[in-house]
């Protein structure tokens, strides 16, 4: 898909390892055979915004006017999280329209709302990272856990072409996941069936056999639906991690 020809110098002296993982693993043969057989799940897919990064979610856009009742900016902004419709910004993360096409018209949207952001979004990091992406480190030492066991791990991400130098840099993503399925490279986004089926037939996966981890419910509901393993990951991630290291056997 090109992400290769996307990496260039400059980005890939950004690139840094995941820090040193919690080793889980055994010597004993017994044991760790015991531990295999008490995973519930083969694979474990991630969503990107507000699960491996701690920002990036819906909530860090509806923080921005809190004037205003957050679910009626997070319609006019995002459309509703629980179809996949025509709305500006799901259009842009299927790759229909440009960032600046969708800002336009939510814009306007939101002028004729009468709805105006009182807080700044964040101050950029650097340059290579305007958007100031956080990565979730407990969440990246469990990625980290899940490799060193062997475990199959996927990005499932709703995302925007122009966001990709926003987030690229912060992980070695193409050696560190086994696929990465991005809504706007494949002309759909979640939470239509066909996106997670795709992310697990490029994992050679079995929905009853795979977790799914994302900070919106409806995409969540959307996964449970196929037979996947959803897990809800809230603000604190802590709960979500717990549930999946249990699905895991980590």
């Amino acid at each position: 898909e090109g992400r290769g020809q996307e990496l260039s110098c400059s980005v890939q002296a950004y690139l840094r390892p995941l820090p040193e993982p919690v080793r889980r693993t055994t010597r004993n043969p017994a044991i760790l055979d015991a531990h295999m057989a008490s995973r519930a799940v083969d694979t474990v897919i991630f969503d990107l915004g507000g699960v491996i990064m701690r920002n990036g979610g819906p909530r860090d856009f509806t923080k921005r006017y809190p004037d205003h009742d957050p679910a009626v900016v997070a319609e006019i902004v995002m459309g509703p999280h629980h179809l996949d419709t025509d709305h500006q910004w799901h259009r842009v993360e299927r790759g229909e329209i440009t960032l600046d096409e969708c800002r336009t018209i939510t814009k306007q949207k939101l002028d004729d709302a009468g709805i105006v952001a009182t807080v700044p979004a964040n101050a950029p990091a650097s340059s290579a990272n305007p958007f100031n992406f956080q990565l979730n480190d407990e969440m990246v030492t469990f990625i980290h856990d899940l490799k060193s066991a062997g475990i199959p791990i996927g990005i499932l991400t709703n995302n925007v072409k122009e966001f990709r130098p926003m987030w690229w840099p912060l992980m070695d993503y193409e050696n560190i996941f086994d696929t990465i399925v991005d809504s706007h490279e494949v002309g759909m986004r979640k939470p239509n069936p066909a996106i997670y089926q795709l992310t697990m037939d490029r994992l050679g996966a079995t929905a009853t056999r795979t977790a799914f981890l994302d900070d919106l419910e409806a995409n969540v509901e959307a996964a449970n639906a196929l037979g996947m393993h959803g897990v809800h990951v809230e603000e604190d991630s802590s709960g979500a991690i717990a549930r999946a290291r249990e699905l895991t056997g980590l």
